[in-house]
Parts: structure tokens; C-alpha cells; sequence
């Protein structure tokens, strides 16, 4: 695929092909070490020897909690997240040197663990693992959620590495709902109270977690609602209760129970149970592509263009971990559920266990979500382009009753005529393909646009009325990147992307 990238098309490429546990646990690690830099230097009021024994209770806490979990309900333990959750509470919990505050920083990460596996319904964790701890060691009195990372020091860094995770999670908005209520209430009450507002606003961005909980612990996906009005709802819900600081004795509601009540609200609002799939078979569609089919357990309610989360326990399992992202490519009506998936060579651990199933195998899903879904109204126009594998929500957009309503055009970009997936699929539908070499026999409602990536001019004559469509834009960190100006030049104002961050 050809197409010189921008500078932030090439950050784009770079934060998609880490995944989201792997760039949390990398972050974490790096406030870390700035944390132990700055308590060196006098400039926090924690010794680095206080530092050292919390950060070492909160991980073995956590790590040897899901280990234990694990052991006694015969599962395969998640190392990283269990990592994740430990360096989280690190920041939360009061650091000490002692040894009652160290065992209950440890019991936090043992109760944060627990709550992944007992606090559940049918396989699906209520509570942010980190909160849950906190809570459970502030009420038996053994530690207290301190919060610690909200400091003048560390807010420069804390500050970097949330709006990084807003970013790549593409969750800004809900950033900026949480933010603006959480901040507007909190500066009312400390003017109201004689602070200045620039002293209160200082104050509120400088003393209170909103940075930290919001990037690190507010946007964990596993408790977040599937859709992005229901996240937006959250994250007002939660300002609301962190900023009001509601005192019921002998219970104070801190950020940890503010929270744990948005956790309790998103899974009122989504899937709320697990899913368990089995498998069927797999398809081979390109090269470099393939397709996995399974039947679901129970019935599994989702839309065209979402995706879900599977987790897949494996032997030596790489770097990318025991989870992984899909788009769905079946409709909702349909008696299966297929995801269309990029091979590499060598694949993912991941991707080589789950092409290796035999049939009948059981396979979890840990989430239902996304915002890649066509509008309500069927008289609004589309133009749906696609990089590669990136065709398939397309897939399940176009096969659905609501995607046949549509007037939709589908821009389909492939890098060589053997890279073209589910022809079949989409033969009654309008294609403009732009492929490399000869692509052979097209069906009648297709039209070869070219054989290099799409330029402004060639979608402006191939899709006149481009200007009147919605654009929905999927594929690979590199496709979005080079796509996105292109469709702005040649017109596109609406574009709604669904990066496959698995990459």
C-alpha cells in the first residue's frame, strides 16, 4: 500500500501495533521510575524505601492473588494485567514502610485479584480490580486510598501519559465530560469556600486524582459500557460523585467509590454476562487473511461494526497477551459469529492458538462494543472505505437488514489482486476497487478505480457526491493514516474510523 505517512500518521502506525495492556503496563512502569527519581530529590513525601516496600506489596499482592485465583478455579492467569492492577494500586495506596500498612497494600492486591474471578456474573468482572482493593483495605481499616500520584511533581508526566491513553483508546470526549464536571464542581465548592478560581483550578488539576483515575483506571474497557453515550453518561455519573465528596459514616466517598458506582452503572447498561463461543471451523480468505467461525453459547446481542474481546489461555504465550480485539463480520440475525483476522508470519502466539483450534473448542469474550455502526436513518448516504482485512465490519454492515437500506459505496484498497476477501459477500453490492495488477472477473456492481492507493481527485470522479456521504473508514493504523487526508481533500467531513488496534 503505497502513500507517504505524516508525522502523526506514523505515531498512529507506531501506538497500533502495541497493545493497550502492553502501553498501560509501560506507562506505569515509567511513572514508576519517575516516582523513585523524584523521591530521591526530596520531592515527594514518601522515602524511596517506603516507595520500594509498597510497590513490591501492591505487585506480589496482585500477581500472587491471580495466581492463587486462578490455581483454585483452574484458569490460566492474566501476568500482565495482574502486573497492571499491582502498579495501579501502587499510586493509590498510602506508601509505607511498616509493617501493617505493607500487608495491607498486599491484601489490596489480593482483594483486586479476587474481585476479577468472585465479583463477576457468567465470566464478566463488575469492578475495576484497582478501586475494588482500595475499597476493601480502606473499610477494614488495614490501609487508606491515598491517591498519591495527584501531586505538583508528578503532574507533567501523569498529565503526558493520560492524554497518550486518551488517544489511543480514542476516548477524548469522555475525557472531556469527566474533566469538565469533575473540575467545574470542584472549583465551585473551593471559590465558594474563599479560594480564588485561578488558585482553585490550579488546585483542583494539581491535588485531586482526576488525571490518574481517569486515564488509568476510567477507561480499562472491561468496565466501561459498550457504547459511547453510555461512556459519556459514566464518566459525568462518576465526576459527579468524586467531586461532590459525599461523606455517609463512617464511609467517605473518595475517587475508588465514585468509581466503583460508574462500574456498577456501565454494567447495568451492557452485556451482562460473558460469552462463551464455540468453535466451528476457519476459513482461509487471502494469503495473508483468514476467517474463524464460531456458534455463541447463549445468544449474544451486538450491532454491525462492533467488535469483541476475546481471551484465549495459551501455552508461552508472547507479549501481546491472552486477549485480543476482532471485528465481527456476521450479522446479528445470522447462526454464527466470524471475525476476520490478519496473519503474520510468524503469527501471534494468540493467532496461532486460535487458528489451531480443533472443533467444538470453548473460546471466552470479554467484551461487546464499539461505535462503529451505521445511522439510525436508512436515507443517509455512505461511503464505507476499506484497507485491506480493515473490510471486515463492512461485511457485517452490508449483510445486515439495516446495512441493505443504506445507498452505500464501499472503497475497497488491496495490495495485490490475491489479497481480495469475501468477493462473494459483496457482490451485490457498489464497490470501487483499487488493486494492484489484474484483479480477473469483477462482478457487475464493481468498478476497478485504479492500482495504487486512492487519490482525492480519483474519489471525487469515481464518488461525485462524495461531500453528501457519511464516511466510515476502517483498516490498519497505516490504512487510517493514509486515508483520513486524502478523504478530506477529495470532501469527506464526517469520517468515523474503526482502527484495527490489534496490529
Amino acid at each position: 500500500m503505497t502513500g507517504r505517512l505524516t508525522w502523526p500518521g506514523r505515531f498512529d502506525t507506531f501506538l497500533g501495533r502495541t497493545t493497550m495492556y502492553r502501553l498501560v503496563f509501560v506507562l506505569l512502569v515509567v511513572l514508576s521510575v519517575y516516582a523513585f527519581v523524584l523521591s530521591a530529590f526530596g520531592q515527594l513525601a514518601f522515602a524511596p524505601g517506603e516507595l520500594a516496600a509498597s510497590l513490591a506489596a501492591a505487585v506480589v499482592g496482585s500477581w500472587g492473588g491471580t495466581r492463587v485465583m486462578a490455581l483454585m478455579l483452574r484458569k490460566r492467569p492474566h501476568t500482565e494485567s495482574s502486573l497492571i492492577t499491582g502498579l495501579i494500586l501502587f499510586f493509590v495506596m498510602f506508601p509505607s514502610g511498616g509493617p501493617a500498612t505493607l500487608g495491607g497494600i498486599a491484601l489490596a492486591g489480593l482483594a483486586a485479584a479476587a474481585s476479577k474471578y468472585l465479583v463477576a456474573v457468567r465470566g464478566r468482572h463488575i469492578f475495576n480490580p484497582a478501586a475494588f482493593g482500595a475499597v476493601v483495605a480502606t473499610l477494614l481499616g488495614l490501609n487508606a486510598a491515598a491517591w498519591w500520584a495527584a501531586n505538583p511533581a508528578m503532574l507533567p508526566l501523569v498529565l503526558l501519559c493520560t492524554v497518550l491513553l486518551l488517544y489511543r483508546t480514542r476516548k477524548v470526549a469522555m475525557g472531556a465530560v469527566f474533566l469538565g464536571v469533575a473540575a467545574a464542581i470542584l472549583v465551585v465548592r473551593l471559590v465558594a469556600g474563599g479560594t480564588d478560581a485561578v488558585s482553585a483550578l490550579r488546585l483542583v488539576f494539581e491535588s485531586y486524582p482526576l488525571l490518574f483515575l481517569l486515564g488509568f483506571m476510567l477507561t480499562e474497557p472491561l468496565t466501561l459500557p459498550p457504547r459511547r453515550r453510555q461512556q459519556l453518561l459514566v464518566a459525568a455519573v462518576v465526576a459527579v460523585v468524586l467531586a461532590l465528596q459525599i461523606n455517609i459514616p463512617p464511609v467517605f466517598l473518595g475517587p475508588e467509590y465514585a468509581l466503583l458506582i460508574g462500574n456498577a452503572l456501565a454494567f447495568a447498561l451492557g452485556q451482562r454476562r460473558g460469552v462463551r463461543l464455540r468453535f466451528l471451523r476457519t476459513r482461509r480468505l487471502t494469503p495473508t487473511s483468514a476467517e474463524v467461525v464460531f456458534a455463541a453459547e447463549a445468544p449474544v446481542r451486538f450491532e454491525p461494526g462492533q467488535y469483541m474481546e476475546l481471551t484465549l489461555p495459551h501455552e508461552r504465550a508472547d507479549g501481546r497477551g491472552l486477549r485480543r480485539i476482532f471485528s465481527i463480520s456476521s450479522p446479528p440475525d445470522d447462526d454464527e459469529i466470524r471475525f476476520g483476522l490478519r496473519l503474520s508470519d510468524p503469527p501471534s502466539t494468540f493467532k496461532g492458538a486460535l487458528l489451531g483450534l480443533r472443533p467444538g473448542a470453548r473460546v471466552e469474550a470479554t467484551t461487546v462494543a464499539g461505535d462503529f455502526v451505521l445511522p439510525k436513518d436508512p436515507s443517509v448516504p455512505l461511503l464505507l472505505f476499506a484497507g485491506g482485512i480493515g473490510v471486515t465490519p463492512f461485511i457485517s454492515h452490508l449483510r445486515s437488514a439495516a446495512g441493505r437500506k443504506h445507498d452505500a459505496v464501499l472503497v475497497y484498497v488491496v495490495t495485490s489482486a490475491a489479497e481480495l476477501a469475501y468477493v462473494d459477500e459483496l457482490a451485490d453490492s457498489t464497490v470501487v476497487l483499487f488493486c494492484p495488477g489484474d484483479p480477473g472477473p469483477l462482478p457487475q456492481t464493481w468498478t476497478l478505480g485504479g492500482s495504487g492507493f486512492p487519490t482525492a481527485d480519483d474519489l471525487r470522479t469515481l464518488v461525485p457526491d462524495l461531500r453528501e456521504r457519511r464516511v466510515y473508514l476502517s483498516g490498519s493504523p497505516r490504512t487510517l493514516a493514509l486515508a483520513k487526508p486524502v478523504l478530506r481533500e477529495a470532501g469527506g467531513k464526517s469520517i468515523r474510523t474503526d482502527a484495527f488496534l490489534g496490529y
